[in-house]
């Protein structure tokens, strides 16, 4: 009598649990890093001396917060009264459409909200400015812009 010998299958499945394994370390990694980047992180900024602007170009658009949080407007019919946020967008605009190339600096109080000052450059950035300067007391000089951020 003749043996019957069996023949072997191949297995052709993969094994999944390796994976799942690293699936689950990952996950976990993941769960506890997230946190740690939505902190901020303590920072100290270097002072710069920025350089005055060229006397050959138009006088800039001015947007100023006092400290209690109103908005001026150095073009404005009446610079020395507060403006209101439509109005500031509607007027800022309006400068834009007629001179592109002209430039837009914010003045904020030392101590007024940030977010006053970021509300600011906001409602400019809806008005279509297509980069805004910030304007800060320097030791050696009265006033000059010291950074200037690109809005997106």
């Amino acid at each position: 009598m003749r043996k019957r010998r069996e023949q072997k299958r191949l297995f052709s499945e993969i094994n999944v649990v390796p994976y799942i394994d690293v699936m689950l370390v990952l996950l976990v990694i993941f769960m506890v890093t997230a946190p740690l980047l939505q902190q901020g992180v303590s920072v100290d900024l270097p002072q710069a001396s920025a350089n005055a602007m060229p006397p050959t170009e138009k006088e800039p658009l001015v947007v100023s917060v006092d400290n209690t949080g109103a908005y001026f407007l150095n073009i404005a019919d009446n610079p020395n009264h507060p403006i209101n946020s439509e109005d500031l967008v509607i007027r800022v605009a309006a400068e834009l459409k007629r001179d592109q190339a002209r430039k837009i600096l914010v003045k904020g109080d030392q101590s007024v909200d940030y977010g006053r000052v970021m509300t600011a450059m906001v409602l400019l950035q809806k008005a279509g400015a297509p980069s805004i300067g910030l304007v800060t007391k320097d030791e050696t000089t009265e006033a000059s812009v010291k950074t200037k951020r690109k809005s997106t």
